[in-house]
């Protein structure tokens, strides 16, 4: 928690009461179904909940927006993102179904009122967000070619629609193979620790 707040320390008691219950419920949830690999357990604020919090540090999503995780697996980015700002709506979709579960009692037991749960293939989704988050579910142009049908055609952020997600490593290969712009973020510059050295956000708009 202290990570959370180091870098968040303008937030609410209720969104502290959130955070700081995250770590039981997961440590519980992944004795039963695996969704944090069990060495990474201890490592839940930075490696999960403050890295999901990376998408903030790109974007400051306004309040009424639509955004769709997709892959979302245990609940991330979607669960940090929906505590962080809780006047938006996130949708959180997975192709397996007991992630989806864990997602969805997470976030019940903490009282997040703005998120909505699907198990189903990102192909089959066809609800119209503002943005899709996701974190490293598969190559960006695949990606794009998916949720293309997903993106509303009126901006309403500061950045145009589009895809925000969160990745690691070499990216060039990447994002060669994406016909358009592709920013990306070093999350070095936000947070200090080791782990983010490597870790990216990546921002690209897709005209409708």
């Amino acid at each position: 928690m202290e990570q959370i707040l180091k870098y968040f320390p303008n937030i609410t008691e209720e969104q502290r009461t959130q955070f700081a219950a995250l770590y039981d419920l997961y440590t519980d949830w992944n004795s039963k179904i695996n969704v944090i690999s069990r060495k990474d357990i201890q490592n839940l604020y930075e490696h999960h909940v403050l890295h999901s919090l990376g998408i903030a540090e790109v974007l400051n999503f306004k309040p009424g927006s639509k955004i769709m995780d997709l892959g979302t697996g245990g609940g991330f980015p979607g669960i940090p993102l929906a505590i962080l700002f809780p006047e938006c709506q996130f949708h959180l979709v997975d192709s397996i179904g007991k992630k989806v579960r864990v997602a969805s009692e997470v976030a019940q037991a903490i009282g997040l009122k703005n998120v909505t749960f699907r198990h189903c293939r990102a192909e089959e989704e066809k609800q119209k967000f503002d943005f899709v988050v996701s974190r490293a579910v598969m190559p960006l142009a695949d990606l794009l070619k998916i949720i293309r049908k997903n993106i509303m055609k009126e901006n309403k952020n500061a950045l145009p629609n589009g895809l925000i997600c969160l990745k690691g490593g070499e990216l060039e290969k990447e994002k060669g193979a994406v016909k358009g712009i592709v920013e990306t973020t070093n999350l070095s510059d936000y947070f200090s620790e080791e782990y983010f050295e490597t870790k990216k956000v990546v921002y690209v708009p897709i005209p409708v």
